[in-house]
Order: structure tokens, then sequence, then C-alpha cells
């Protein structure tokens, strides 16, 4: 292990998409001055939208610029930050959209493809979201829903509720509907390709692009399967509650519900990244002489390496690593 590392504490970037809303401002501590508030990025390196440190030597760095000045911090498996991991508030329905795998998005745009995982925090009465076809398309009969306004006709439509789980695979047409409030962990991209937007404008009176053509190059025209949720296993020890959410090739999520108290690792070989989705509670670590205090809402990254670290309080965490 190496020592003098340091939980990260970071502030996120802020998006004011048209659809966003102020729950998160609200309920989640995050005090950025956009309105509506859509999404906010919580740990992320992208250009598009960086996280901040707050507090200790690096404050005010960008997490990428300190990852670059110390590329230890991610650990050996991997030479870049493989993640972003945001907040979303769907006062509105979002585009129905689709997202590419990495062969097509390194090959035609230079950036990751989205692979992505969805966790409902909250979910209003009735709320639902849009998650693959519900009869075979071609690009014919694509071009010719989007023409008419019949697409969302030929969409599976599902009922979300909270603690809802849902993993998005590339070419997956789908759309978060309003009154759902989740997270996101994705793969760092920000490619999205826009089948439709219910011809809605933004402030100034225009239209959002559409993506159709690219669209249809990555999307999956296949009926989807009935999507069930995954059967959970939550393993209970003194002081926590554990279960793991998600498990694919470019990360994993766990959620663990702290009463008391629940200790882990950060090897050498990756970075963990806590996020706090209700209460509150404190970092501790071998190098710190107080804990590290969080509240709902905060984001802390863990550099690989630094040993054993122990959460007090009672707060619920996400848990991710690659």
């Amino acid at each position: 292990m190496n020592e003098g590392l340091k939980p990260l504490r970071l502030l996120p970037a802020g998006k004011g998409y048209i659809w966003g809303g102020e729950r998160l401002k609200k309920e989640y501590n995050k005090s950025l001055d956009i309105i509506p508030l859509a999404e906010t990025w919580e740990c992320s390196v992208h250009p598009d939208g960086m996280s901040l440190i707050s507090g200790g030597e690096f404050d005010g760095l960008t997490l990428k610029e300190v990852l670059d000045r110390n590329p230890r911090y991610l650990g050996t498996k991997s030479d870049s930050l493989p993640i972003l991991i945001k907040f979303i508030d769907a006062a509105r329905d979002l585009s129905i959209q689709v997202h590419p795998d990495d062969a097509y998005a390194r090959e035609h745009e230079g950036d990751n493809g989205k692979t992505e995982f969805w966790y409902v925090l909250d979910a209003e009465e009735g709320a639902e979201l849009i998650y693959g076809f519900e009869h075979p398309m071609d690009r014919q009969r694509l071009r010719s829903a989007i023409e008419d306004g019949s697409l969302e006709k030929m969409l599976h439509h599902m009922p979300v509720h909270k603690g809802d789980m849902f993993f998005v695979y590339p070419g997956t047409v789908h759309a978060i509907g309003k009154g759902i409030v989740l997270v996101e962990v994705q793969e760092s991209s920000n490619l999205t390709y826009r089948l439709y937007d219910y011809n809605r404008t933004d402030k100034n009176g225009q239209k959002r692009p559409l993506h159709i053509e690219k669209a249809a190059d990555v999307l999956n025209m296949k009926p989807v399967n009935i999507i069930r949720q995954p059967q959970r296993m939550v393993r209970y020890y003194f002081g926590c509650a554990r279960e793991i959410l998600c498990r694919c090739e470019y990360f994993e999520v766990e959620r663990i519900q702290v009463t008391k108290g629940f200790s882990f690792s950060v090897f050498d070989t990756s970075f963990q990244v806590l996020l706090c989705t209700d209460g509150n509670g404190g970092l501790e670590t071998d190098e710190s002489n107080k804990p590290v205090r969080f509240d709902k809402g905060a984001c802390i990254f863990l550099p690989a390496g630094m040993g054993r670290c122990h959460i007090i309080g009672e707060c619920v965490l996400l848990k991710v690593r690659c």
C-alpha cells in the first residue's frame, strides 16, 4: 500500500438540459447555479464536464489534473479513468436515444462507446422508461415512424419504482421518463444519438438536433425480451448490509447500507468511488487523524493503494470500482 494517500472529495460539473428539475439541489445538496439542473457529473474526467477536488492539497484542481500528475491513483488496471458517475433528475421525459459501442464510437467519433447502468433512487407514481423496441424494426420503418409520429408506439415502456436497476447495452433504444431520479454509472463518454425529442424547443426556441442515420447504424432493431428485475442477494454483516447491483467488463457497483460501521480495503490494482445516496457519515483511513465527513449527495474518490478504510454513521453508499 502507498503511504500518504488521502480520499479526494469531489465537486460535480452540472448540466442544464431542458428536461431537468430542482430535486438535485433540494434533496442531494447540489449548490450549482444552473436552472433547471438535469445532471451532475460526480466523478468525471471527460472534457465535456470535469469534477473538481474540494479541500486538501489539490483543492480547486480538476480530477483529471490530479490523475495526470499521479497516475498511480488509478491503479494497475487503467491508464485513464474509464467511468463517469452521474445523478440524473428527469422532471420531463428525456429524448428517445441510443448510444454506440466502443468500436463504432472510436472509429466515427474518436470517443468511447457508452455502456451504462441505472439505479433508481426515486420514481413518482406511474413513472416509466423506454427500453428497446416492442416490434421488429428496420431503417425504413424507423424513418417512417419518426416522420409520422408513431415511434413511441413501437417502443417498450417499462414501469419504474424506487430501487429498480437497468443495464443499458450499447445499441438499445431508451429514454428515462419524467418523475425519475437515478444514479447512472457509465463508460467515460458523452455520445448520444437522438431519434426523437417530442418536437420541443430549448430556451432559444430551437429544436435540439437529431442523429437518425448514426442511430440507425448502431441500433438493435430486434424486439426486446421481457425485462425483469435481477435477483438480488443481500449479505448482512454486523453494522451493514451489502449487495452487488451490477458487474460488467467496465465497472462493478455495490450498494452498502451502513447502520453502525463498514470496513473495506482499496488495493493497488484499482481506485474506488463512494457515492452517498442517503444519510451521512464519516470515512476513516489509516492516514487520517479525523474522519472525512460526508452527507447525502457526496462523492469521494479513493486512490488505488489507499489501504484500509472504515465508514461510520448511518448512510447508504454506492461503491464503484473497476
